[in-house]
């Protein structure tokens, strides 16, 4: 006759039998099946990261007298340098850059966000310790997105409040990345270091 969970636990330990050590922990699910989508989903996200600020948004200061586009200055920008990008950007080159926002400026956060999740999920057995981690990375989604939106505004009319807001979005979005991937970073070696003192 099979032994239950719990009668494995009281004998071997929780461990052997899959629970958590501590009550307020819930067991991972298991990784081999989460892998499964968590590989592929990284690697799109990094691809897209690739293409969306290293290939794309590089490209188009091709349009822009070599001005970097405002999603690149992670310190963020004024109003006249607005000015500078729409009096060199004609209508041709600001539908341009919407189009690029619209596609992979849109499914680059989606995408890292739900790869990003994933990963915390499938390291991460305490809650409160998740929900940590995963902060960064819902809030970079949201500022990421709503960026976007930002700065096909301020291009095609801007002002300097607009202006001021679209900045700050930039600079938290670049900050929001950095703690997002320092969350991911950290989802994957603190068990290793929980376990090796273990």
């Amino acid at each position: 006759m099979g032994k239950t969970r719990a009668q494995i636990a009281r004998k071997h330990g929780p461990a052997a039998a899959g629970l958590p050590a501590n009550p307020g922990e819930q067991p991972p699910p298991p990784r081999h099946n989460g892998n499964l989508i968590l590989i592929p989903a990284v690697a799109a996200a990094l691809f897209l990261f690739w293409y969306f600020h290293l290939l794309t948004l590089s490209q188009m200061t091709q349009l822009s007298g070599g001005l970097s586009m405002p999603d690149m200055l992670f310190g963020g920008y004024d109003a006249a340098y607005i000015d500078q990008l729409r009096a060199v950007m004609d209508s041709a080159a600001l539908g341009q850059l919407s189009y690029v926002h619209k596609t992979a400026g849109t499914l680059f956060p989606l995408l890292f966000g739900l790869a990003w999740l994933l990963l915390v999920q499938l390291n991460v057995s305490r809650r409160w310790l998740r929900w940590l981690l995963w902060s960064p990375v819902l809030l970079f989604v949201v500022v990421d997105l709503w960026e976007n939106v930002a700065i096909d505004s301020i291009l095609s009319g801007p002002d300097a409040g607009s202006v001021a807001l679209a900045s700050v979005l930039t600079i938290a979005r670049w900050v929001l990345f950095a703690l997002s991937c320092a969350a991911g970073l950290t989802a994957v070696l603190l068990p290793r270091r929980m376990r090796s003192r273990s």
